[in-house]
């Protein structure tokens, strides 16, 4: 009870978590990987893991941390978001009501993990009863956009992202709607910066394939750079205006990145989270 216990969706993206893992091995309890046991996407479509990647695991788990949770995730007669949702409810299960769950994906990476940590273990009275104080707790992503020569786009402005909770229930994605209590940390999201063909991939078999407009956004995706990107506006791929804006980052590595991060100032000011949590608070008030 009390514990910190991280859990990664797996599938065909499972390379990334050699960036995703390592950024939150030391301070995260357990780490749970999820995986399809007949490695199937939530809509569907077969993939493979590398045998390589179990022995990078195996190498990389000096601690012995890492727990491999292989169960039935795709259900044919569910959408890729029922599927979802079913998947993240019952790896929490695995990982533990009464610990601070926290939930990644492979494309994100922590740029403190250390600081949200000592968050969460400051609030540990969330823990004793969470059906009665369900809390979802919200770092902040830097959205990677489209990867260039020598740098990123990145959509200009982080934002909120639910990546822990007291109490799992689940109802879009990692969305509770509940309480949500923020916390000023940063993780980079690789989100869109793929080759044409995994962003295809992704775009096909993610929770979220019936709510894009495919040709339209890859058109767009392809058509910016560096030189055209502070032209455009409306990146998102559900609602476009939702990202206005990119910005260029140096830096191609998560640690190059991550300096980039904190030298364009990224992060969201201590006003702004004071504000963002009081509004929270006054809007449950009474509920």
């Amino acid at each position: 009870m009390g514990k910190i216990q991280v859990g990664f969706l797996v599938s065909y993206d499972f390379n990334l978590l050699k960036n995703a893992i390592p950024r939150v091995y030391k301070d995260a309890d357990t780490i749970f990987l999820a995986i399809d046991k007949n490695r199937m996407t939530w809509n569907g479509a077969p993939f493979t893991i590398d045998d390589s990647f179990f022995e990078w695991i195996k190498a990389f788990d000096t601690d012995g941390k890492i727990v491999i949770y292989e169960d039935d995730f795709y259900v044919p007669e569910l959408s890729t978001m029922e599927c979802e949702v079913r998947e993240r409810k019952m790896l929490s299960d695995k990982m533990g009501i009464g610990n601070w769950l926290v939930q990644l994906d492979a494309d994100e990476y922590f740029i403190d993990f250390k600081s949200f940590v000592d968050f969460l273990k400051s609030k540990k009275h969330l823990l004793k009863n969470p059906e009665k104080t369900p809390v979802e707790v919200s770092p902040f992503l830097v959205n990677i956009y489209k990867k260039l020569e020598g740098g990123v786009l990145v959509v200009d402005k982080a934002t909120k992202i639910r990546a822990a909770t007291n109490y799992p229930d689940y109802k879009v994605g990692r969305k509770t709607k509940h309480k949500t209590v923020y916390h000023n940390s940063l993780i980079l999201h690789e989100c869109l910066s793929r080759t044409r063909e995994e962003l295809e991939f992704k775009l096909d078999n993610w929770g979220h394939d019936v709510d894009i407009n495919k040709k339209e956004f890859l058109e767009k995706w392809e058509s910016v750079n560096e030189t055209n990107y502070n032209t455009m506006q409306d990146f998102f791929y559900l609602e476009p205006s939702s990202w206005k804006n990119l910005k260029y980052l140096k830096g191609i590595t998560v640690e190059e990145l991550s300096k980039s991060v904190k030298d364009e100032g990224m992060y969201h000011s201590a006003l702004y989270v004071f504000f963002k949590n009081f509004g929270q608070s006054f809007k449950y008030l009474f509920k």
